[in-house]
């Protein structure tokens, strides 16, 4: 076949500008990858996460880092359904006490060291031991069979098993095997998994490094949520530590940074008329009061009633986020499709104050003081608070706002001889099990055997009809019981350069699938 002039012209240059743009991300960083890698992205991230290691803490920060380096055998998709990831495919016994995973092949570590069925065991043997939300899961084992096949037993069938292992909480991430063995009790020392960017440097309280992972092999599926095709499409990734908010969006604009995580919700408005600049929101948070059921007066369920049935939520949101389209009423606690249900639904935003003085009556309130806590590092926390303590004023309880930074604030959470009401935001879970506001360990102290046992034949249900039968029946008993009030389901809001392409946030920040015209 023949080229003409202007075909073989265009090639050339199409070469050389290809050769110079490999060669300056090669001078700016040696691990830079290949010319099709597309520079640098740099986000303004909010926090310093504590650790790198997935299992050693629930902290957002971590989790949002750790998932461009880590994958898990299943993920979850944007319905919070659980989809292969690291397993190719799987099988469940009859009884449905055992899964089969065929691990894919050719997966290697950013080590070079090609993923085998006995790293997958043991880091899942580290997952059961470390995570709580494994725990949900009771007695379990995972046992090799040859280098590419997994086996996990169950004592008892559970249609959650898949969603579990799939969870984002302390995620269940494959590293491998060495590094598991030579892990100490404050975590890995090497990070080294199997995603689509490795890890180059953390430097505390200034930025973590990630580079792309040349020999990285993506699902071949199209993305959706964590799921699917998975690309680096720059370079070199940047997490750059940036606590103070107003520095985050003016080194957004000042295009200093590509994309800010976490932004104030006043500076909404303003950031959505600007021009060089989109906003992304993506609500995945509840936003609920936990009430401290060990000691005071909310060991009372009626002083709890009480409290709920004053509430307005419209203007307690209205004063926490300043814009309906950051915020949406609602009353589940599981907000996904299939966890949906009407039970309890009449408990919520009932604005009524003769019934909450009532139940105040019956409970034999008389004026004892009640502690919100609260911090203004997080203003929505404590805006929320301030509205709380009036509506609660007007019914006849006595509220203190007991005001301090996010460190104390969150020391004295775990003390209950420090506090009363919270006010929380909680991340969207995927399983019932997860939901931090029923657990007897998490502040707030739900130490009660209905909810417990219920959530344990939850995770046992043999079929998913089962499992969301026995949902909308605790729901309602939640509502009735009352560990805390859910008030909304609200959006986290960053935004970017308008630089940024395929930037899609799913249960947080994503960060493959994106890239910067530079």
């Amino acid at each position: 076949m023949k080229v003409n002039k202007i075909g073989k012209l265009i090639t050339i240059i199409a070469l050389v500008l290809a050769i110079a743009g490999c060669s300056n991300a090669k001078e700016s960083n040696p691990q830079a990858g290949d010319s099709k890698s597309g520079g640098e992205l740099r986000v303004a991230f909010n926090a310093q996460p504590p650790t790198m290691d997935p299992l050693m803490t629930t902290a957002a920060a971590t989790k949002y880092a750790g998932r461009h380096i880590f994958e898990s055998l299943m993920t979850l998709n944007s319905k919070y359904q659980p989809e292969p990831m690291l397993a190719e495919s799987f099988e469940k016994s009859e009884d449905g006490k055992t899964y089969t995973f065929h691990l894919r092949k050719g997966i290697k570590f950013h080590n070079g060291k090609e993923m085998t069925a006995e790293d997958v065991v043991a880091s899942m043997d580290r997952w059961k031991q470390k995570s709580g939300t494994a725990k949900t899961l009771g007695e379990i084992s995972f046992a090799a069979k040859g280098n590419d096949t997994v086996l996990l037993q169950l004592k008892a069938p559970s249609a959650a098993a898949l969603t579990i292992l799939a969870t984002q909480t302390q995620f269940a991430a494959v590293m491998p095997k060495e590094v598991i063995e030579a892990a100490k009790e404050t975590g890995v020392s090497e990070i080294i998994g199997t995603g689509p960017f490795k890890f180059v440097e953390w430097k505390k309280d200034q930025y973590i490094h990630l580079t792309k992972y040349n020999e990285y092999k993506a699902v071949n599926a199209p993305a959706d949520g964590l799921a699917g095709k998975k690309e680096a499409l720059v370079a070199d990734l940047y997490f750059d530590i940036v606590t103070n908010a107003s520095t985050r969006e003016t080194g957004l604009q000042t295009g200093q940074y590509d994309i800010a995580a976490a932004l104030p919700h006043d500076s909404y408005e303003r950031l959505k008329g600007t021009s060089n600049v989109k906003v992304i929101t993506e609500t995945n948070v509840a936003l609920s009061i936990y009430f401290n059921k060990k000691q005071g007066v909310f060991t009372d369920v009626k002083e709890r009633k009480a409290v709920n049935a004053a509430l307005d939520a419209d203007k307690i949101l209205m004063a926490a986020f300043s814009n309906k389209e950051l915020y949406k009423l609602n009353y589940q606690y599981m907000p996904h499709d299939f966890w949906v249900t009407e039970a309890g639904k009449q408990e919520y935003n009932q604005k009524d104050p003769e019934k909450a003085k009532r139940f105040l009556q019956e409970a034999g309130y008389n004026g004892q003081e009640i502690r919100l806590a609260t911090t203004q590092d997080y203003p929505y926390v404590y805006n929320a608070a301030v509205v709380i303590k009036e509506q609660l004023e007007q019914v006849g309880m006595k509220v203190k706002l007991d005001v301090s930074d996010f460190a104390s604030y969150s020391t004295k959470r775990e003390d209950p001889t420090k506090w009363d009401m919270l006010v929380v935001s909680d991340l969207f879970r995927a399983t019932p099990g997860e939901l931090g506001i029923l657990q007897p360990q998490n502040y707030g102290w739900t130490d009660d055997p209905k909810i417990a046992s219920s959530l344990q034949a939850i995770n046992a249900a043999a079929s998913p009809a089962e499992m969301k039968k026995l949902w909308d029946e605790l729901h309602g008993y939640i509502w009735d019981y009352l560990p805390g009030v859910k008030l909304a389901n609200f959006a986290f809001f960053d935004a970017t350069t308008d630089k940024v392409q395929g930037y899609k946030p799913f249960d947080g920040m994503i960060f493959w699938n994106t890239k910067v015209l530079k």
